[in-house]
Order: structure tokens, then C-alpha cells, then sequence
């Protein structure tokens, strides 16, 4: 995984966190959802990257 991989995807799941906490915060259930999403696909994404780099270290 490339270090600018891992810097955006940690990017994405801290503004995830933080979507999610105003939504909670503020009560707008649309907003904390988003939060949870934008979470999920960065842990998606970290998870895939993990995969790759198994498979291609020697």
C-alpha cells in the first residue's frame, strides 16, 4: 500500500467520523449516516489494499 493511499483512506474514515459525530451531535440522522458510509468504504478500501499487499510481498 502506497503511503498516499494510507493518508487518503485515514483522510476519509477521520472526516467519516466526524460527519458522523455533528450528525449525532445536531440530530440529523442523514448526515450520521453519511458519517458511517464514507467510514465503510475507507476501511473497505484499507482492507483491500492489505490483501493486495499480501499477495505481492516475497
Amino acid at each position: 500500500m502506497g503511503a498516499d493511499d494510507k493518508v487518503d483512506n485515514k483522510t476519509e474514515e477521520l472526516a467519516g467520523k466526524a460527519k458522523e459525530t455533528v450528525g449525532k451531535v445536531t440530530d440529523d440522522k442523514e448526515l450520521e449516516a453519511q458519517g458511517q458510509g464514507d467510514q465503510a468504504k475507507s476501511n473497505l478500501k484499507q482492507a483491500g489494499e492489505k490483501v493486495k499487499d499480501a499477495f505481492t510481498k516475497d
